[in-house]
């Protein structure tokens, strides 16, 4: 089929389109319709996504199902995917009906809210189809507005300070981003992304003064989009904002934003850092590591501490991002799967434990943990779910959430042991505070007066659950599903990589 990846990545906006302009009134037909369209049009979107899957080739290392033509200004307008990308699209195609299907119970501004989803459906997927500069830079950038919105609309009663504290983290690290990618196309004559691939930029050491930059321009580079990438991902020490927009953001706005957005990050590290500026990455890997080792212990004794769920699982998501930037930048077969595995699991597990939250969020509209206890009591099938994606998120053998943690530690420990010895301390912790957090949510004797009446989940919440509870299980007994699929790019990655290397050995000559 032709344009495959511009049906797919379009198809949720034209539905918001659609929306838009013929949808009106806001009363609870209207609210019905808005939320059956936006339902519709995400499925269809998943449904047509199968097809990518279907036809693509693992064998082929390079970009597939590639659409090319000139858009306005004369700038480019190519899409394509390779192995490192496709689950990507399959991942947000696969978590936007279930966030939809979670927003049932929403009743204020419901046409807005689908909207929003919706635009940001097509621009999350920008990201991980284009293969231009300026395209990929706008889709990239773009996702912050319907987020933004989302928080500081639908949000918590601290909504306005954490929308705006997102968007600026995330918008001023990309001011440097949009700085580099303007000297990448002086240097290079292009914003074509595959030609670039296979461009060298210089790594001949500066001097500014006193001070020596190894690594030359591929430095200037390689930090320029860090910034960008670090704040996305988010990266100890750049990682205050998250917290703050989960606990505030409605509980589909952070299933969105830990299952997919936080995923930019990691693949922009795979798409540009490693593959175009390698001599960079590898003088600047051991500060990398030492940055997710600290992302993972830090963030997980913080997690401890915490009284609010929401905040406890963000904190979560930070140190299990640093698991990734230590995978990435391993450089190895095992690093660069794990990690790549790691961001698939965590898409699944993530955004399940941000929706068991809103799952009594939504009986008892509070999120702090010492206003539960002895759920079990009453919500039998909930503490089920949640306890299988508890024991998921620590990474017990069984599930996906194993397999990722599994190889990076693998991966990191033939490039940096000590920096594996920590990392390693990071999956203790993670059982410390996500039992520590079930323990007190659903076991104990059902003491509280508010909760004798709860329910249990319902079918449409059950619903919900099935795929994930289906995917996590499933990768984590047959990860060759996805392993195969990322093998042979992630191969081609490494072996360009490890070619670069010898370069690096010469600028230190030089130096």
């Amino acid at each position: 089929m032709d344009n495959l990846l511009s049906i797919v990545t379009f198809l949720p906006l034209v539905a918001a389109l659609i929306l838009a302009v013929f949808l009106r009134g806001d009363d609870p037909a209207a609210q019905r319709n808005a939320k059956r369209l936006a339902l519709t049009a995400t499925s269809a979107t998943f449904l047509v996504s199968l097809f990518i899957l279907t036809g693509f080739d693992p064998a082929d290392t390079g970009f597939q199902f590639v659409e090319e033509g000139k858009w306005i200004l004369g700038l480019n307008y190519k899409l394509g995917v390779d192995g490192i990308s496709v689950l990507f699209v399959m991942l947000t195609t696969f978590i936007m009906p279930l966030t939809i299907y979670a927003c049932w119970g929403v009743t204020t501004r419901v046409k807005e809210y689908m909207i929003a989803f919706l635009v940001l459906e097509t621009l999350m997927l920008g990201v991980f189809v284009a293969l231009d500069l300026v395209l990929f830079y706008l889709f990239f950038e773009g996702g912050l507005i319907p987020m933004f919105l989302i928080i500081g609309i639908w949000g918590g009663k601290e909504r306005i300070y954490a929308s705006f504290k997102f968007f600026l983290y995330t918008f001023l690290g990309s001011v440097l981003m949009l700085v580099a990618m303007i000297a990448m196309y002086m240097d290079a004559g292009t914003t074509d992304i595959a030609v670039l691939l296979g461009h060298q930029f210089g790594s001949e050491t500066m001097r500014f003064g006193g001070l020596t930059l190894l690594g030359g321009m591929q430095s200037l580079l390689f930090l320029a989009f860090l910034a960008s990438f670090a704040v996305k991902m988010p990266m100890w020490p750049v990682h205050t904002w998250l917290p703050d927009a989960h606990v505030q953001a409605p509980t589909a706005g952070s299933v969105v934003l830990a299952a997919i957005m936080l995923k930019m990050g990691g693949y922009g590290f795979l798409r540009f850092s490693l593959p175009m500026f390698p001599v960079a990455s590898d003088i600047w890997a051991p500060l990398i590591w030492g940055m997710s080792a600290i992302a993972i212990i830090y963030t997980s004794l913080v997690a401890l501490a915490q009284t609010d769920m929401k905040k406890l699982i963000a904190y979560s998501s930070v140190a299990h991002m640093g698991f990734v930037t230590m995978g990435i930048f391993a450089a190895n077969q095992q690093g660069l799967d794990g990690a790549i595995f790691q961001m698939l699991s965590h898409g699944f597990i993530s955004g399940a434990l941000f929706l068991i939250v809103g799952v009594i969020y939504d009986r008892m509209h509070t999120r702090e943990i010492d206003a539960y206890g002895g759920l079990v009591n009453r919500m039998p099938a909930f503490a089920l779910v949640f306890m299988f994606f508890t024991m998921a998120n620590v990474g017990l053998p069984g599930t996906s959430g194993f397999v990722g943690e599994f190889l990076t530690i693998v991966g990191i420990f033939q490039v940096s042991t000590w920096t594996a010895a920590l990392a390693a301390t990071g999956v203790i912790l993670s059982a410390a505070y996500a039992l520590w957090l079930y323990r007190r949510v659903v076991f104990g004797e059902l003491i509280k007066e508010s909760l004798r009446t709860i329910a249990d989940m319902d079918r449409r919440e059950k619903l919900i659950f099935a795929p994930l509870v289906t995917m996590t299980l499933i990768l984590g007994v047959y990860p060759s599903l996805v392993t195969d699929i990322i093998g042979p790019s992630v191969a081609a990655l490494v072996t360009d990589y490890n070619a670069s290397l010898p370069a690096k050995v010469a600028a230190l000559a030089a130096h």
